[in-house]
């Protein structure tokens, strides 16, 4: 079932049609039943990937219903964007389609680099063409890389990125500034700081724990523990994207979207433990290159100009997750053993 928040306060019906890249995913698919509720028309463009299993994302966006318009191709693709541009004038595209993972991107830089770079290039040739007046662009907290400035600010010098990922999304942001400027699309880069939430991702560190601690396996730990994200809960990335799509500011913009707190991966699988009642078996491990120290998020720019307050502490929603995953789990399965 769609987990819209109705605690949300603000509203996208400003817009009548949208287009969400990678909507069927962890993101997009809470993007989109925003959008919905709001009465906005959402196209979306999915590849339906083997990264995880492809049935997971069909069963994210399946109750969104036959208002949802679904483009099935990879928006490397010329003919699957000539397919989602054909007869539409949307007011925004939402870019959230990519490669994600610093890991995996070390062992395919190949595929990231095409679908990150060459992907972002030719979905803004096709709202070039198309006219469209306002890019989202998702980018990550990985740009900042080795910065030792905490927290991370937009004016810190971005030149220290540590993994193929990390370069791709800089790359994309570049781009997208370049395809602003040239072609006046109003254009926001949104750079998201470790998403967690129902319908996450299962590689991902929250989603891992929770169902290896559940089933009595071990978990990876790489390192001492010591190392830090800034932990963001998706409804609270969803009011950020949800804000840009608002905001008038200058023709080009970036925003850090974070929970503005800093969670050690020691802290963090405590927290798995107290929401499961379980304990962790460790799989120590060494540290993994590419794997930044800490992430930390200064959103005071995105509060100043995007009304955005990040209002979902990690420990919440650590448990939302773990109540998510286990109803989840007893629905999956017919009840938990």
């Amino acid at each position: 079932m769609f987990l819209y928040d109705e605690r949300s306060v603000r509203k996208a019906a400003f817009m009548a049609e949208i287009l969400v890249t990678g909507g069927a995913g962890f993101i997009g698919s809470h993007l989109i039943e925003r959008l919905i509720h709001d009465g906005v028309s959402v196209t979306v463009v999915d590849d339906f990937n083997d990264f995880y299993d492809p049935e997971v994302k069909r069963a994210n966006i399946a109750q969104a219903g036959e208002t949802l318009r679904v483009v099935e191709g990879d928006i490397c693709d010329p003919a699957t964007l000539d397919e989602a541009f054909h007869g539409c004038n949307y007011d925004a595209v939402v870019h959230l389609a990519a490669r994600a993972g610093v890991r995996p991107s070390r062992e395919q830089p190949a595929l990231y680099l095409r679908t990150n770079i060459d992907g972002t290039f030719r979905l803004l040739e096709a709202i070039k063409q198309a006219g469209t007046p306002k890019l989202i662009f998702a980018s990550s907290s990985s740009v900042y890389g080795l910065n030792k400035k905490l927290p991370f600010s937009e004016l810190d010098r971005i030149d220290q990125t540590i993994s193929p990922y990390a370069a791709t999304k800089l790359a994309g942001e570049q781009l997208c500034s370049t395809y602003a400027h040239l072609n006046n699309i109003r254009t926001v880069c949104l750079r998201f700081f470790t998403v967690y939430g129902p319908r996450q991702r299962p590689d991902l560190a929250i989603s891992k724990f929770t169902r290896l601690i559940n089933e009595g396996q071990p978990i990876p730990k790489f390192g001492d523990g010591s190392s830090a994200r800034d932990y963001t809960y998706v409804d609270d990335i969803i009011e950020g994207i949800v804000a840009a799509l608002a905001y008038d500011g200058p023709i080009f913009d970036v925003f850090n979207l974070g929970g503005s707190q800093t969670t050690t991966l020691a802290e963090l699988i405590e927290l798995v433990e107290k929401a499961l009642g379980k304990s962790a078996e460790i799989n120590q491990l060494p540290e993994q290159p590419g794997d930044l120290p800490r992430t930390y998020a200064d959103v005071a720019k995105a509060g100043e100009l995007l009304g955005y307050a990040p209002a979902t502490p990690i420990a919440e929603g650590v448990s939302k997750y773990v109540n998510w995953y286990l109803e989840h789990m007893a629905t999956a399965t017919g009840g938990i053993q």
